[in-house]
């Protein structure tokens, strides 16, 4: 018989925190190791736990670095994260990945989501709303169409927002879909705009994704001479 996953609850919320508790209490695949208070918990009372998923209502708990929970960097000692009761803001899903979360569920879900995400971690997997799926590969898309031509645009001048701005460009989008995907005002993507024209020395917004794909093709060959 397989070992039954050993959760950690931390909770600031008190009620929160009994009913998970309570919820997989009632479960026959889950051993319940720790109930704690998030204003008393520590990491090496987590560690030190052997716990395999850590349930978590507090972003602000996850440290900064997913490494740093991890003493001494042992592999494996860290449990896998899960974040319950979250606010549905994209920007702070990207955080909690960012900063170890295997797990993001929203404020919304229900007892079942709740414990179907705990169990899909414990398993090894991830898990998020599906609305936030695209959150992800629109992320994993900017940074790989920017990958290839960091080192040409940071010749050119550009900031890491203006580089954000090159393949979002190239897929045809406006200013104001451009803003709306990176959360800022169409005037602020003007700006940037009107700077990259001036640093690239060209005078429209589809010379700005054709110059620097132009680059791209140029760093590959230089690439095969570098292997």
């Amino acid at each position: 018989m397989e070992d039954k996953p050993r959760v950690v609850i931390v909770c600031g919320n008190r009620l929160l925190k009994e009913s998970i508790a309570r919820i997989l209490r009632k479960k026959n695949d889950f051993e319940i190791v720790a109930t704690l208070a998030l204003c008393s918990a520590s990491w090496d009372q987590i560690v030190d736990s052997g716990a395999d998923v850590l349930v978590l209502d507090s972003l602000e708990f996850l440290p900064r670095s997913p490494a740093s929970t991890s003493r001494a960097g042992a592999p494996g000692s860290c449990p896998k994260c899960v974040l319950i009761a979250m606010e549905d803001d994209p920007n702070r899903f990207l955080t909690a990945i960012r900063r170890g979360a295997r797990g993001y569920v929203l404020q919304d879900a229900s007892a079942a989501d709740v414990v179907s995400a705990i169990r899909a971690v414990a398993e090894g997997h991830a898990v998020c709303p599906p609305v936030y799926a695209r959150v992800l590969f629109d992320l994993v898309a900017t940074q790989t169409d920017e990958l290839p031509n960091t080192r040409r645009r940071t010749r050119w001048g550009l900031t890491r927002r203006e580089q954000q701005l090159i393949p979002l460009i190239g897929r045809g989008l406006s200013n104001k879909e451009i803003a709306n995907q990176l959360k800022v005002s169409e005037q602020t993507v003007k700006n940037h705009i009107h700077r990259m024209l001036r640093k690239l020395g060209v005078t429209d917004r589809l010379s700005v994704y054709e110059a620097c794909q132009a680059q791209s093709s140029t760093n590959t060959e230089e690439t095969k001479y570098l292997v």
